[in-house]
């Protein structure tokens, strides 16, 4: 019985890896024989595997999609890296999120060898992430646009701006991509006929047309740096340089401090660097600049909207201090008397 269980989640983890085995090819690997490899296929098929087989040359044995979700047969390493994705997975502002994580990685744990289970639970206690700033994100409308992207399938959406206002969108879409703990599609916009970049959750009344269409090279290698690159623009006037903090301090040494949140900084001499923000919000960049070491000097650069908050802010944070040192002069704190 064990040998047979165990050549059944060989034969099941072949017909994972690939999209079709001929039956000699799996007969060979398994060093069974084609009547033992049919009956093998029958014992997954009876656990709720489709296994689809096709007669001829070009026939063969592939698994195909069922109407429910069977048993998975998980590596070692596929299970402690998919608890690892299922972590993540509740800081992407995916609606639900940290409920389905907390129940998906509770039905790991019940079938975990005792190794891999502790190793699972040291994931669950101590890798956190940064919660979504945007509206959660259902499941289905991200399984949606990635298949519309994946088939390059035309759609029609309702879109609502960073101001407020709507309007109707004809996109055709290339990726999706997570960046400042938001959901961003980036597509080719048919109507302005230039590349955009979408926040999922601003996305309402999707239509999947039908309608396919070529392939096209995105503006950038990487469409996360595109998206970016126009998170930084957002709240730059048209023909002026993006929002950036000028340091001063070496290149070197910034890109220390900083580590991989130093992305997109470049030395302006050998004394200052230039830092572009990014975000499609201004409070989530002027957040970033208590980040900047103390002692170091640094100018801003950017929109005059942008520009203005800033000021605004450091009005705001000094009458703050001014106010909390006030009330501290008044209301000394009185230290508690012996007994």
């Amino acid at each position: 019985m064990a040998e047979t269980t165990n050549r059944v989640l060989a034969l099941l983890s072949l017909l994972q890896t690939h999209r079709q085995w001929s039956g000699t090819e799996l007969a060979r690997r398994l060093d069974v024989t084609p009547r033992t490899l049919r009956r093998d296929v029958e014992r997954l098929r009876e656990l709720g595997y489709r296994i689809g087989a096709a007669r001829g040359a070009a026939g063969g044995y592939r698994l195909e999609p069922g109407e429910r979700l069977p048993p998975l047969l998980l590596s070692d390493a596929e299970a402690v890296t998919t608890a690892i994705g299922l972590r993540v997975a509740a800081s992407l502002g995916l609606t639900d999120g940290e409920d389905t994580t907390l129940s998906a990685l509770a039905k790991f744990e019940q079938v975990l060898p005792s190794a891999l289970r502790e190793r699972v639970n040291a994931l669950g206690g101590h890798v956190e992430a940064r919660s979504p700033r945007a509206q959660g994100v259902s499941t289905d409308l991200l399984g949606r646009l990635a298949l519309a992207c994946r088939d390059r399938e035309r759609l029609r959406f309702r879109y609502t701006a960073a101001d407020g206002a709507e309007s109707e969108r004809v996109a055709e879409p290339a990726t999706l991509v997570s960046a400042e703990r938001a959901w961003y599609l980036v597509a080719w916009d048919v109507r302005r006929e230039d590349w955009r970049t979408f926040r999922v959750d601003r996305m309402d009344a999707l239509l999947r047309t039908r309608v396919t269409f070529p392939e096209r090279d995105l503006p950038y290698d990487d469409a996360a740096e595109y998206v970016r690159q126009r998170l930084a623009s957002v709240w730059a006037e048209p023909g002026s340089p993006p929002c950036a903090a000028v340091l001063t301090m070496p290149i070197e040494r910034m890109l220390e401090w900083f580590g991989p949140y130093a992305r997109g900084a470049e030395a302006v001499d050998d004394e200052h660097v230039r830092w572009p923000i990014a975000a499609d919000a201004i409070e989530v960049m002027l957040s970033s600049l208590v980040w900047i070491p103390a002692g170091v000097e640094y100018r801003l650069e950017g929109s005059p909207e942008f520009l203005a908050a800033a000021r605004d802010t450091a009005v705001r944070l000094t009458r703050a201090v001014a106010a909390s040192s006030a009330a501290s002069t008044e209301h000394p704190t009185r230290r508690p008397t012996e007994s």
